[in-house]
């Protein structure tokens, strides 16, 4: 499985599924070929989603400061090596044993779990 070790907030040292923010006008799957891209440096051809979970921030006072609607799609490797870029520590394939011993995003165990890797 393809990790991005996280390297600014939020998620800052966890690894975690790659991706980012869509820019306007542009679909799910050209945001994500372009994230990827950006942080691993890997060329892939996105799918269809997977899962999907909502990520609501709160602040000191109980007022929401953020909400994240997470998609996480499938993907087909087409081509590079992993290497890490933009706002990431770490870009790497992971076996289902090397995820064991790593600190790993809640969300992202949870969609491993979900489709059978862990």
């Amino acid at each position: 499985m393809l990790l991005v070790k996280r390297a600014t907030p939020p998620g800052a040292g966890l690894w975690a599924i790659p991706g980012g923010l869509v820019e306007l006008g542009e679909t799910m799957q050209a945001a994500a070929e372009r994230e990827i891209l950006e942080e691993t440096g890997l060329k892939i051809r996105a799918g269809e989603p997977v899962h999907v979970f909502d990520v609501i921030r709160k602040g000191e006072r109980g007022a929401i400061r953020c909400h994240y609607v997470i998609v996480d799609l499938a993907a087909e490797y087409v081509d590079g090596e992993p290497e890490a870029g933009d706002d990431v520590s770490g870009a790497r394939w992971l076996s289902a044993d090397e995820l064991r011993e790593l600190p790993v995003s809640p969300h992202t165990l949870a969609l491993l779990k979900k489709i059978g890797f862990m």
